[in-house]
Parts: C-alpha cells; structure tokens; sequence
C-alpha cells in the first residue's frame, strides 16, 4: 500500500526504541477517513507515536523526553493550582477527541473539565517542541474547546474561544486569578520541589 511505504521510508518514526526527541512529519498526498483510520490501526502497536489528522492531512509525532519531561511538570503544578485555589477539576489527559463529520482527529497532551463535565472539556494544552505544517489552533476550532495553550520556547500561548474564532490573551479566563508568569518561572526551575513551594508561595501572596 502506498501510505505503508511511505511510512518505512522513515524509520525514526516509526521506531519503536531509541526515541530521543520530538519529530513531526506530514505525510505527503490527501488521504480519506478510511485511509486514515486504517493507518492508524496499522500503527497502533507503535511505541511514543501520535498521530493527527485534519482535512485530509495526516501529521505524525513522536513523543519525545523533553516534551514528556515538561508535559508532567506543567500537569503537576497545574493541578496544585486547583486543589490550593479549591478548584472542582476533572483531568483527561490525552483522550483522543474525533470527529469524522468534521475531518478531525487529534490527542491533546493535557486537558481539563472545569466545574462538571461538559461535552468537550474546558481546557486544552499542547506543548510544541518540534514545529509542524498543520494548523493547530483549527482542530481545536472544530469542537470548540474554550480555551487552549501551547507551551513553545518557554513561553505559554493562551487562546480564548469567541464566536468569531480563537483570539490571544494574557490572562487566562477560565482561571483568572492565575499569575502566567508565575507558572511559567516555577516550570523552569530544576527542582520540581521548590517549584511547587515557590507556585504556592505566590498564590498565597495573591489572597
């Protein structure tokens, strides 16, 4: 099949050992939902390997430890964020949200219920260390999703969901009182300890 051979031509993809960082690779030509969900099922046994598909376009990543390394840190002071601030929150990760009618199919590295449970969660969060061709923003477009951040080059992204489409912001809206800056310092530190105590420090500073 051609997809399949295209796909052997790069071996750091779809290796199952020896990973070292994040690629992204978009498969050359359009493919179909069937395609699609037959590469995937073909992949499915691979190791470390996301795959996303918008209009046609299939994108695969390997999940690097970098990107896994600040995934989990940011995950973990995030949550410290709700419990301390009394925040009601659901965790659901990477649930793959699909939707053929819409021609989209995509795993969020983080996402988040806020309150109660909804029909798409409230937040998502994508952490982008290796650069590819597909609109990110857009598959978040699809479901709506409130609000979504990217986490590039130190620094986080914040985009909020208006009737006219994703807009920039500064300021989370979802979660107003927390300081960016502040999460962004304490994600950078070395000792993931005394970045929680110094996260908890600030928000007690806020009150």
């Amino acid at each position: 099949m051609l997809f399949r051979s295209q796909l052997l031509e790069q071996p750091n993809l779809s290796a199952k050992t020896n990973v070292i960082d994040e690629q992204r690779l978009t498969l050359p030509s359009h493919y179909s939902w069937q395609q699609f969900l037959e590469i995937e099922m073909w992949l499915a046994g691979t190791t470390g390997l996301r795959i996303t598909y918008l209009d046609g376009n299939i994108e695969l990543m390997t999940l690097g430890e970098t990107h896994e390394s600040i995934k989990g840190i940011l995950r973990f002071l995030l949550e410290v964020y709700f419990v301390e601030k009394g925040i009601r929150f659901f965790p659901v990760g990477s649930a793959t949200r699909r939707d053929e009618t819409n021609s989209v199919s995509f795993e969020p590295d983080e996402s988040y219920y806020l309150g109660e449970k909804k029909s798409y969660p409230d937040l998502a969060i994508e952490i982008i260390i290796a650069s590819g061709n597909l609109n990110k923003l857009e598959k978040y477009r699809r479901f709506a999703i409130p609000e979504v951040w990217f986490w590039q080059n130190n620094q986080l992204f914040l985009y909020h969901w208006q009737e006219s489409g994703y807009v920039q912001i500064y300021r989370s809206e979802l979660l107003p009182d927390l300081d960016v800056d502040l999460l962004l310092k304490c994600l950078q530190m070395p000792n993931i300890l005394e970045a929680r105590l110094e996260l908890l420090k600030g928000i007690s500073q806020s009150e």
